[in-house]
């Protein structure tokens, strides 16, 4: 998970960073290392178009979805509140991108 969090931080340095964009970095890394928290932060961030990110449903399900999977007791409760704004085609992307970030974090951990 180390180069992970490489890749992400090179990217970060490569663009103009503010403190959002520095907290929304650190939850990246934090989510490719497992951090339930993480996850549930990003979640939350694109839920309410918060620290930098603009207001994306789809992302924001994906992320409390990876945060439930890893026993998130607040991250299940928030994925129902927006799946209820979301159709049937936007939640299956959203768990089409959870799927792709757990397959890519086993591949970089092999």
């Amino acid at each position: 998970m180390e180069l992970a969090r490489i890749e992400i931080f090179a990217k970060v340095e490569a663009a103009d960073v503010c403190g959002s964009d520095m907290l929304i970095a650190r939850c990246l890394a934090g989510a490719a290392d497992g951090d339930s928290d993480a996850c549930y932060d990003l979640g939350v961030a694109y839920s309410t178009g918060s620290h930098g990110v603009g207001c994306d449903l789809v992302e924001a399900h994906k992320w409390f979805n990876l945060a439930a999977a890893r026993g998130h007791e607040a991250a299940s409760w928030c994925r129902a509140d927006v799946s209820d704004e979301m159709t049937a085609r936007e939640i299956s992307e959203a768990q089409r991108r959870a799927r792709e970030w757990l397959r890519c974090g086993e591949a970089r951990a092999a």
